[in-house]
């Protein structure tokens, strides 16, 4: 009987060393002891498929190994998510193209197969930790808006560390943030906060995810479970609306919460945001209409009103933030910042036209106004994008938007060379300003135009190189426009389900970032400006008990609907005990679920199956329990275990039918035998 051949075995030799983390290790030195093992791991360009299912991902598995077993820092999927960036930025001056981005890849990898070893509990507080500054200015005032304990930026309180540098780091690195990219280099000095480091400040491994363009990580069900939950309400950063409120993420219980932090739920949000721009619109319409050339309207003032509102909360939105990187990851931001100054434009030629009783001055103003429908008409339907055919069109609008500019680049130069030609041809015959009108409507498809003037700009060298215009514009150019964007449509749609969900995800961040204690829907926002100047006399507690008050009877009508929604909603499912979920959640019964949210890791080339399931290192003793990450016994695990013992006695029960089916079709054929 030959032999199998031995099945390959990886040597741990031939990997890097993993490196050992503390778990109360500085954020930039963590970032850099991980930036060595996936420059050292990682030396051949893959893709985020290639390294679950080819051989070269078994590099990560040390480190991942290592992770779930020993690593209890709550940045660690900062971090990873951090280095996507950092690799991200490589790639693009790096002299192996696709290297930078397998080990981006590999960043987002570690992290998702990390997620997946945590109980429900740990991803919340992992996903949702933000990091601390690294220093702060200990003259900052305290906002009364703001909890206890809670800066603006979001992160608490801290004095400056002596460590702190006193200039930030030079700009122009083309290797490494780190100085080096070797894990066996010689022991650096401790790595001080830089342009690198600042730019993660008080944002949380969600949002720092959206920063990355991490979308690989993000489409993951790990992560969409937690992001729905979000959407939802199911999750809650705010339980309690008092004085001594801290934001904290944990699970939503009726029972416990407070209805009005309802109103900070993203799903509550959006529709009200909704609302608010229709009414937005409905009194834009009425001031364009009605075109008052000699006094303000009550109308007028209501939308006044309305444009002051949104630009407050807009400034809001942008502080919440906490950097602006992750606020321009919202694909509507250019929107909102556009209806902000198309209003304030308005806003000040309107005045100056009263003021001076110009006509030509308050009929531009509403020239101007009439310039908002361009972007207030879209953002109403911005609720479209949870939608998944609406949300997938439009990540291929901005990258065909992109790819156009860049290309318009190439025809602006073009157009200008042979707009040079035919104002120096046409001379006394046609204007500049006229040629280049001519020009433009041959370049959008009047061909017929420009051969009709082609005699009259120059009888020898019109005609010739009208028709050189035209084939170049109308053939060449417009012809690999097309492809290009073409192109760029088939880019997008072939990951369409991860563009929406990144465009999903960022909607949910981007309305549950605020770190303030109380929260005005606006215009509503505009009335706490009155306490603002209380600021110099009321203590900050006084001063927060009197916004809560204020909030409390401002906003008891969209509370009410809140509740009334929640009440009636809460007939077919249990609200005191919910589990988290999204929009896309199936209405099918659920299944039973194991103590995390994924299954625990296979086995694996190279690492036998220890008793409990798990993979183990060679040379490294294994853990078996995870005190802070990994999940104990949850309340799942006794219905699990009914259901394998129902299943196995169906089991035998079907084995004992084909035993006997099989003896009846042994015993009939002895008996033909018999009679044959």
């Amino acid at each position: 009987m030959s032999s199998l051949p031995p099945t390959p075995r990886w040597a741990p030799d031939e990997h890097p060393e993993v490196p050992t983390i503390n778990d109360n290790e500085d954020f930039g030195e963590l970032v850099k002891k991980l930036s060595f093992y996936f420059t050292d791991g990682i030396e051949l360009p893959l893709t985020f498929d290639e390294l679950r299912t080819s051989p070269s991902g078994r590099v990560l598995i040390p480190l991942i190994a290592y992770l779930s077993d020993s690593v209890h820092h709550p940045a660690i999927i900062s971090a990873l998510l951090a280095l996507k960036t950092h690799f991200s930025a490589l790639e693009e001056a790096s002299d192996e193209p696709g290297v930078n981005q397998g080990r981006g890849y590999a960043c987002e990898f570690v992290a998702w197969q990390f997620l997946t070893n945590l109980s429900e509990r740990d991803a919340i507080d992992l996903l949702l930790h933000e990091l601390p500054a690294a220093s702060s200015a200990p003259s900052t005032p305290r906002d009364a808006e703001y909890a206890t304990g809670v800066r603006p930026n979001g992160a608490s309180d801290g004095s400056v560390n002596e460590d702190a540098p006193l200039l930030l780091a030079q700009n122009g690195r083309t290797s490494s943030y780190f100085g080096t990219d070797s894990v066996h280099a010689s022991v650096v000095a401790p790595l001080h906060p830089d342009e690198f480091i600042t730019q993660f400040e008080n944002l949380s491994s969600l949002e720092i995810a959206a920063v990355s363009s991490s979308k690989k990580f993000l489409s993951q069900k790990p992560v969409q479970k937690i992001i729905n939950g979000i959407w939802r309400g199911d999750i809650v950063f705010w339980e309690t609306l008092s004085v001594n409120s801290v934001k904290s993420p944990k699970l939503y219980s009726r029972r416990r919460a407070d209805i009005f932090c309802r109103l900070r739920v993203p799903r509550y949000l959006k529709i009200f945001e909704t609302l608010f721009f229709a009414t937005f619109l409905g009194l834009y319409y009425a001031v364009l209409v009605h075109r008052n050339f000699a006094r303000v309207t009550p109308v007028e003032i209501l939308l006044y009103v309305w444009i002051a509102g949104f630009a407050y909360d807009e400034f809001g939105d942008w502080a919440d933030a906490g950097q602006t990187s992750f606020y321009a990851s919202d694909f509507w931001w250019t929107w909102d910042i556009s209806i902000v100054i198309v209003g304030l434009v308005f806003f000040a030629l309107r005045i100056a036209g009263l003021a001076t009783a110009s006509s030509n001055l308050i009929d531009m103003a509403y020239d101007v106004l009439g310039l908002e429908a361009l972007f207030l008409v879209p953002r109403i339907f911005s609720l479209l994008s949870l939608n998944p055919y609406f949300g997938t069109l439009i990540p291929c609008l901005k990258e065909m938007t992109k790819d156009f500019v860049k290309f318009l680049s190439l025809v602006v130069i073009l157009y200008l060379g042979f707009l040079t030609t035919f104002i120096l041809l046409a001379r006394g015959i046609f204007k500049p300003r006229e040629m280049a009108w001519i020009l433009v409507k041959v370049f959008f498809g009047s061909s017929y135009l420009g051969f009709d003037v082609a005699q009259e700009i120059s009888p020898w060298f019109g005609p010739p190189v009208m028709l050189i215009f035209v084939a170049l514009t109308n053939i060449l150019l417009i012809t690999s426009l097309i492809s290009l964007l073409s192109n760029s449509l088939t880019k997008v749609l072939d990951h369409a389900r991860e563009e929406y969900l990144f465009i999903y995800s960022v909607y949910v961040l981007e309305a549950s970032t605020s770190n303030r204690l109380t929260y005005y829907l606006p215009p509503l926002n505009l009335i706490p400006l009155v306490l603002r100047p209380l600021r110099l006399v009321l203590p900050s507690e006084r001063l927060r008990s009197a916004r809560i008050v204020l909030l409390r009877a401002t906003h008891l009508p969209f509370v009410g609907a809140i509740w009334a929604y929640e009440y009636f909603a809460g007939q077919t499912r249990n609200l005191t005990a919910m589990s988290i979920g999204g929009p896309d959640t199936p209405t099918t019964p659920k299944r039973l679920l194991r103590s995390s949210i994924h299954p625990l890791r296979p086995a694996t080339a190279g690492y036998p199956a220890s008793a409990e399931g798990t993979a183990t290192t060679p040379g490294r003793t294994h853990y078996a329990t995870r005190p802070q990450t990994r999940a104990g016994q949850s309340e799942s695990e006794p219905q699990l275990r009914a259901a394998v013992v129902t299943l196995a006695a169906q089991v035998e029960q079907l084995t004992a039918i084909v035993s006997k089916l099989q003896q009846q079709q042994q015993s009939q054929q002895r008996e033909a035998s018999m009679a044959a």
